[in-house]
């Protein structure tokens, strides 16, 4: 089993990797047992090279970039409660923009993880002070989504 120590965002993350066959590798993201789909088949290798892993900037970077094409009125996290990701996955909507009014138990991020759309919900009514991720963005867990103040 491959271990491999991540920082993304600030948030530290220990990945190991269990099994790989075909295109779904199973892996356990701190304590937690995920399955990956890959786009592609990997063929197992009797002597698999090592890879050292490098926490680069540049993918934490790109989502900001997008976001400032994307002319988004705030980028950093708003004052107030931040809603983050439960696990990682993708952004399939965002239900709430800046300045919206959300009660406890609005759903404003679906967030998709192995093939399954999460409802992402406010855990206290308020107003949004930042929306941090668009349509189509690849989240970490532990990523903050929203703010509510």
């Amino acid at each position: 089993m491959n271990k491999y120590q991540y920082k993304v965002d600030g948030i530290d993350y220990t990945v190991e990797i269990e099994d790989i066959e075909g295109n779904v590798a199973k892996v356990i993201v701190n304590g937690k047992p995920i399955e990956v789909e890959m786009a592609h088949a990997v063929t197992k290798h009797p002597h698999p090279k090592k890879v050292t892993p490098v926490a680069a900037p540049a993918p934490a970077a790109a989502p900001a970039a997008k976001e400032e094409s994307a002319a988004k009125p705030q980028m950093a996290a708003g004052p107030g409660t931040k809603i983050i990701a439960p696990l990682p996955g993708t952004i399939t909507e965002v239900k709430v923009s800046v300045g919206d009014t959300v009660k406890n138990g609005d759903t404003v991020v679906v967030l998709e993880a192995m093939k399954m759309q999460n409802n992402i919900e406010a855990d206290h009514d308020g107003k949004v002070t930042s929306v941090l991720v668009t349509r189509g963005d690849t989240v970490m867990e532990g990523a903050t989504l929203i703010t509510i103040g």
